[in-house]
């Protein structure tokens, strides 16, 4: 699908839905219905998920997922001094916190997302950083712009074309530059979206890579999220042109007693919730 077929069928999908009751259930979903979905979803959901997570979040703070491993510790993207004077682009921002902490290390952040009002909570905290509405699967800059890339459960797990958006942040990315990203573990989609002890029974297939949609009663998507297995996600870094460094799995710490949709204590000290690919471009 080239571009201008893309955005028509993005323009056509884009008039309102209902919202009521949207039904779950399996089921395949393009790129522009994935596209459109998500950035619906988060400018509709952004209120909320900041006002639920922003605390945990923090306005500065480069949180890698639930678990709460922190860059200032894990250092994934290289020695924290290492990070100043760097051109880094964020993907998937969100209110652009992970961007602010690097920025605090000296580093030049570029925060981008698809959703505006995402980007509108990024301008409320303030900091003046530089911000860009757009898709991952077409970033808008050119050839060799960073250093370094970064996307913590931003992007990722939203795409029907994961490879696609490899390929663009390798087009972006100097040579040597590092790719950290984080999304919901591969395991997780075989056992319910729960975090009691519902949540710790195989029900689904991990092999089956069908979308999870939720969808009015019109059959269009509300939200989209597309499940790879451990392997898909592998072959998908190296189609991208990338060479994976490091596959870390957090575990759950003992400080962290929250819980966070289908993330808790119970589940995390039991099953991995996270998966963060550490890559590196050539």
């Amino acid at each position: 699908m080239n571009q201008e077929d893309y955005a028509s069928e993005v323009a056509s999908e884009a008039d309102p839905v209902s919202l009521e009751d949207p039904e779950a259930t399996r089921r395949d979903a393009g790129e522009a219905e994935s596209s459109r979905a998500s950035r619906s979803w988060w400018d509709r959901n952004a209120d909320e998920y900041q006002s639920d997570h922003g605390a945990f979040l923090g306005d500065d703070r480069f949180v890698w997922g639930p678990e709460g491993l922190d860059e200032a510790e894990a250092a994934l993207l290289g020695p924290t001094a290492s990070l100043r004077d760097k051109d880094i682009l964020e993907i998937g921002a969100g209110a652009a916190q992970c961007s602010r902490w690097l920025a605090a290390q000296g580093a030049r952040p570029v925060a981008l997302d698809l959703s505006h009002r995402q980007l509108q909570h990024a301008l409320r905290i303030g900091d003046g950083l530089p911000l860009v509405e757009a898709d991952a699967g077409r970033l808008p800059f050119r050839a060799g712009s960073f250093d370094l890339a970064c996307s913590a459960y931003g992007a990722v797990p939203f795409v029907a074309d994961p490879v696609n958006v490899m390929r663009e942040v390798h087009r972006v990315l100097r040579p040597g530059g590092r790719w950290v990203f984080s999304v919901t573990h591969p395991v997780r989609w075989a056992f319910p979206d729960e975090p009691g002890p519902e949540g710790l029974s195989v029900a689904a297939s991990y092999f089956d890579r069908t979308a999870y949609v939720e969808q009015d009663e019109r059959g269009r998507a509300v939200y989209v999220e597309h499940h790879r297995t451990i392997g898909d996600r592998v072959r998908d870094v190296v189609a991208g042109g990338f060479r994976l460094l490091d596959l870390v799995e957090p575990e759950w710490p003992e400080w962290n007693s929250q819980e966070w949709g289908g993330w808790s204590p119970l589940r995390g000290n039991l099953i991995p919730g996270t998966a963060i690919f550490v890559c590196e471009r050539d």
